[in-house]
């Protein structure tokens, strides 16, 4: 049985790519201004602009936020380079109906706050800077995904 093939069916090369490409990234961000790019305190930055209650205007979010969405942006066109570079242009698509799409992303939202941080941030910036906190997030993260992937597979989700 080819695991390659199965595991990976379109290759695993972008992957290994991607990931040295992020943890450059990353990796540079901190050593040359010191800043830490986790991507839920993006998000929140961002909604500081024109959300004024509370939690948006903490000095954590309006204080970073200039240098955040210029991050994002950054994030969006080498997403848009990618796409037109490796991708000819090809929209991809999803045979999950928008509602789950929905209903998933509140969730991931909802558990990015509850953990203080995406399962990016903990595992890219908080694993890189040694944080015991992202590594126990990290292995709640991946035990969860193991135990849904599994029951999916069963059929049992």
């Amino acid at each position: 049985m080819d695991l390659t093939h199965t595991l990976f069916p379109l290759g695993w090369q972008h992957y290994l790519f991607g990931g040295l490409f992020i943890g450059t990234g990353v990796a540079l961000l901190y050593l040359l201004t010191g800043l830490v790019g986790g991507m839920s305190t993006v998000f929140s930055s961002t909604w500081s602009f024109i959300v004024n209650r509370p939690f948006f205007q903490r000095s954590r979010f309006t204080g970073s936020r200039s240098w955040r969405l210029v991050y994002a942006t950054g994030l969006i066109l080498g997403a848009l380079a990618w796409w037109w570079l490796f991708a000819d242009g090809t929209p991809s698509s999803t045979e999950v109906p928008a509602w789950m799409l929905l209903v998933g992303g509140i969730f991931v939202g909802y558990g990015a706050r509850l953990g203080n941080g995406c399962t990016s941030g903990h595992g890219i910036c908080g694993l890189g800077a040694l944080q015991w906190p992202s590594l126990l997030a990290v292995l709640t993260f991946m035990a969860t995904a193991f135990v849904t992937a599994n029951l999916v597979a069963w059929g049992l989700a």
